[in-house]
């Protein structure tokens, strides 16, 4: 991915596994600030009340801000594996909170590390991915008869058509990441002989999974 572009994942999803009777239960959803990781923290615990534990991570893109918590396991056991998983699959923008059920069994250190980091796996595993780019929103505006040529430069995984209206004129829009937005709108006049009018919006984030 080029700079700046980042891989989150789509809404939420959960998995879950037994281990020694223990009942680890994984989940992760997409957040993009810290009172939707918080709010999502809160919406699982009150789900499970009588759970042993809550533990969470999460990693968002604005301020940087990375955050974890044991919930009451041993010190590095928990949080910070649900963390590294998140980081080894790199994944931002995302709030991850394994549930546990005691069976009774005392895991170990290791063991706790194995089943935190296998339950925060299984729940990525489980969501849609997205990977967001940098991205122009445009609108073209051309006349009927530059469409087909247009159009046909409206290929590769650097342009996203959004949607075309057909009025007086034709208006095509669609989002151009931004390492590619230079070279595509000199094209885009090279073809039709400047006979097209192009807006860009402020740069922002879009799906291109």
């Amino acid at each position: 991915m080029a700079t700046g572009d980042f891989e989150t994942v789509n809404g939420s999803a959960q998995a879950s596994f037994i281990e020694r009777k223990s009942e680890f239960i994984g989940y992760i959803r997409h957040t993009d600030t810290e009172e939707q990781a918080v709010a999502f923290i809160n919406e699982i615990r009150a789900m499970h009340r009588k759970a042993a534990h809550n533990v969470y991570a999460y990693i968002l893109r604005k301020d940087s801000i990375t955050r974890y918590s044991d919930d009451g396991e041993p010190q590095g056991t928990a949080g910070v594996p649900v963390l590294e998983v998140l980081k080894k699959e790199k994944l931002t923008d995302v709030c991850c909170v394994v549930t546990r059920y005691f069976g009774g069994i005392l895991l170990g250190g290791g063991g706790l590390v194995r089943a935190y980091s296998h339950s925060a796996k299984i729940a990525a595993d489980a969501a849609e991915r997205m990977i967001m780019r940098s991205c122009v929103p445009m609108e073209i505006t051309a006349d009927y008869d530059l469409y087909g040529k247009i159009t046909n430069i409206l290929t590769g995984d650097s342009i996203k058509v959004t949607g075309t209206d057909f009025d007086t004129h034709v208006k095509i829009r669609l989002f151009c990441t931004v390492d590619n937005e230079k070279a595509f709108t000199e094209k885009l006049r090279d073809i039709t002989n400047g006979r097209v009018d192009v807006k860009k919006s402020q740069i922002s984030f879009e799906n291109f999974a």
